[in-house]
């Protein structure tokens, strides 16, 4: 069990609705939920300066913040930390989190820690995802073969998002074997364009890739949510593989979620209920991690 005086350690009590976060990610762990996501205080400022997470024994009231990840004078990103996802893997944690700095393109990087609250130190010197890529929203996926870093290829580059995944070694030091693209966002009926003209030298509507997550379904499949721009704003989408991480991925027609809130992720209650959690609405600084019971089937997922 974790200590209480580790839990508590510096901490103040919040409920789940007094919480600013994006990107929320939920890690059950011996008794103990911990909330990680994007500090909603400096989400679109030019300099982030921390990551920080939370931890509760009921979901609804909180202690935190506890800061769980600092950089170094010299790492190599000042700005934009998003989306961080911590993974219990082979015995330590592994915090995935997307960087940015004025000169090198935004990126997934791979961070480790021996405990849910950290600290997390950085575990290579250098991202996970393509070095003149503007990726993000990296997650883990090990499909008992390898592990899989799944990201997404942001928009702003590519302009019809993407979604791909890099295998990686057992170590997740580094990438083993070339990216496999898994679909672009305008496959997707729901998606709509988030502007009409081309970026990045690309021809034709742009559309959004935020937040893939990947979780086995009964029978063998494999889902996935991820996020984009539908009818009623930023809205959750899902996808189903019937052959493994790589593909082909075949859409569903509706959004799982389609009213101004995204970027889930899924975890199960220590009572053994599947819940979804996302950010709503998608506007700062009311961003709020909100839960959702859901269904898990062999086709997919249903709140």
């Amino acid at each position: 069990m974790v200590p209480l005086s580790i839990i508590k350690k510096g901490a103040s009590a919040l409920h789940i609705s007094e919480i600013h976060l994006r990107d929320p990610f939920i890690v059950p762990y011996e008794g103990v939920y911990y909330l990680y996501g994007t500090p909603g205080q400096f989400a679109w400022t030019d300099h982030a300066y921390y990551l920080e997470a939370y931890s509760s024994r009921d979901l609804e009231n909180w202690e935190g913040p506890f800061t769980v990840f600092t950089p170094d004078a010299d790492f190599w990103a000042d700005r934009h930390f998003w989306a961080p996802e911590v993974h219990c893997y082979k015995g330590r944690f592994y915090m995935l989190c997307s960087f940015k700095s004025p000169t090198r393109c935004r990126a997934t990087q791979i961070l480790a820690a021996d405990a849910p609250l950290g600290p997390f130190r950085p575990l290579t010197d250098r991202p996970a995802t393509p070095w003149d890529w503007e990726c993000l929203d990296g997650t883990l996926f090990d499909d008992g073969e390898r592990p899989w870093l799944v990201f997404s290829h942001e928009w702003l580059q590519c302009g019809d998002g993407e979604i791909w995944a890099q295998p990686l070694t057992e170590d997740l030091t580094r990438a083993e074997g070339e990216p496999v693209l898994l679909f672009r966002a305008s496959e997707a009926p729901w998606t709509v364009p988030v502007q009409d003209s081309p970026v990045g030298g690309k021809s034709g509507p742009c559309y959004v890739t935020d937040g893939p997550y990947l979780r086995r379904l009964p029978g063998g499949a494999l889902g996935m949510i991820w996020s984009s721009f539908g009818k009623e704003g930023y809205a959750l989408g899902q996808a189903i593989s019937h052959h493994g991480v790589a593909g082909p991925w075949e859409q569903a027609e509706q959004p799982l979620f389609s009213k101004d809130g995204g970027h889930g992720m899924l975890f199960d209650t220590f009572e053994g209920e599947t819940r979804l959690v996302i950010h709503q609405p998608n506007q700062n600084p009311l961003e709020r991690p909100v839960m959702f019971p859901v269904e898990v089937g062999a086709e997919g997922f249903t709140l």
